[in-house]
């Protein structure tokens, strides 16, 4: 793999599939492990503590608080990690520190026997994780011209998606039995599997990634909140593609988070659980397939044109999951629903990478999933509404959350239409 400071001879192409690999591979774990834990993990262990008519309040204030600390960590460690001085590089410290705190905190979630004491642990977590992921998403532009960005953001979300898909079927396996109130043994299995997953991507990737040391730089020194702001008058169309992309981020993550309660309430199947389970398949299947294609044609076609179609995909995925209440629909929305969210993540993604400026691509990217995070933490948020307008009428506060997810996806869409990405550039001598 070049090393992210050697030249190419021109016309060489030294960046092969597995480098590519090499650079995104950690997406696979992060969304292992937050799928896993608030699609399945999380709405099934609350049950535990509160009341039943309080299940979604709960479950989202939980997910928004320990969001919030997302939201502060990412941009602030996205700056540190641009201005390390390392032997080891830029990236891999944090990577290393993140993961070392993510496997000390992540069997709390078993341990615990209270809500107070999960939401600690939680957030823990997420300080953790967020510490990792702020340093590793910067690798694209570290290492890759803009031209071939969109391919590796393709298969970057490719990865994320094949982690939810695998670990979240295997936790709902695992915690359906956990659910119908057998030995303590099931969950413990759960987390040991996201454990070892967590582990084993990480060590590859501080051991294949090889990152050349960094130096000081002749650039005066400046404090770390001088150094995360961004002039939203020069970057006027990376202001609008930021709220296009939180607004775009919220269905998903509504429906990942409520979509059991919704079945268990709404739909009124036999086994919540278990459709659950079956629809996050559907789904998965549908975002990989469509998310390593969606980059590519980000690359070719540009990534406004991808982002327009995929919205109007999740529009009607909403609107099946809206008008029905059987299972072959219910499958149909979600596959529609996946090959939007396949094609959201891919191109948004690309296009982020093309508007970081040189030298500050943690810090970009960050405050790009910041606006991510700001879409999800605001996502949660429907919880306590669901159960406000179901008290006043039952099965309203579903109707309210499908209309939220509706409203996200246009208003969404119609912003990508005032973001401009950058011309493609030659290839960088960072670059293949």
């Amino acid at each position: 793999m070049m090393r992210n400071n050697e030249k190419e001879a021109p016309g060489e192409k030294r960046f092969k599939l597995p480098d590519y690999f090499k650079i995104t591979v950690m997406g696979f774990a992060f969304t292992a492990i937050w799928s896993s834990l608030q699609g399945v993990i999380l709405p099934i262990r609350l049950l535990e503590w509160i009341d039943e008519s309080q299940k979604n309040t709960y479950l989202g204030m939980l997910t928004f608080t320990g969001l919030v600390l997302a939201m502060v960590v990412q941009p602030f460690i996205g700056v540190l990690s641009d201005r390390t001085v390392s032997r080891w590089g830029k990236r891999r410290p944090y990577i290393f520190i993140g993961t070392i705190l993510a496997l000390a905190f992540l069997p709390g979630i078993g341990w615990v026997d209270s809500f107070t004491a999960i939401l600690v642990m939680y957030c823990l977590l997420q300080v953790s994780c967020n510490t990792a992921q702020a340093s590793y998403q910067a690798l694209i532009p570290d290492f890759l011209p803009q031209n071939k960005r969109g391919l590796a953001s393709g298969l970057k979300s490719l990865l994320e998606l094949l982690g939810g898909f695998a670990l979240v079927r295997l936790t709902a396996y695992l915690m359906g039995h956990y659910y119908e109130g057998e030995e303590q043994t099931w969950l413990w299995l759960a987390l040991v599997s996201l454990t070892f997953v967590m582990l084993g991507i990480s060590v590859a990737t501080i051991v294949s990634v090889k990152e050349q040391p960094s130096f000081k730089t002749n650039r005066p020194p400046q404090p770390v909140l001088q150094s995360l702001k961004i002039d939203f008058k020069v970057h006027r169309h990376f202001l609008w593609f930021l709220v296009s992309r939180g607004l775009l981020g919220m269905p998903g993550v509504i429906l990942q988070t409520f979509i059991l309660y919704y079945l268990m309430d709404v739909v009124g199947l036999a086994n919540p659980a278990a459709v659950a389970g079956d629809l996050l398949v559907v789904v998965g299947v549908c975002l990989v397939g469509a998310s390593f294609p969606a980059g590519r044609l980000s690359d070719r076609f540009g990534r406004q044109p991808v982002l327009i179609i995929s919205s109007a995909i999740g529009i009607a995925g909403t609107l099946i999951l809206f008008f029905t209440r059987s299972y072959s629909h219910l499958m149909i929305s979600g596959a529609l629903l996946g090959i939007s969210n396949g094609g959201l993540l891919s191109s948004s993604w690309a296009l982020a990478t093309d508007f970081v400026a040189k030298g500050e691509e943690a810090k970009y990217l960050a405050v790009t999933n910041f606006a991510m995070v700001v879409g999800s933490a605001l996502a949660r948020l429907v919880g306590p509404a669901i159960d406000y307008f179901n008290g006043l009428s039952p099965g309203s506060g579903y109707r309210f959350m499908l209309g939220v997810c509706l409203f996200s996806f246009v208003i969404g869409g119609l912003l990508v239409f005032k973001t401009r990405p950058k011309k493609a550039q030659k290839p960088a001598p960072t670059g293949i």
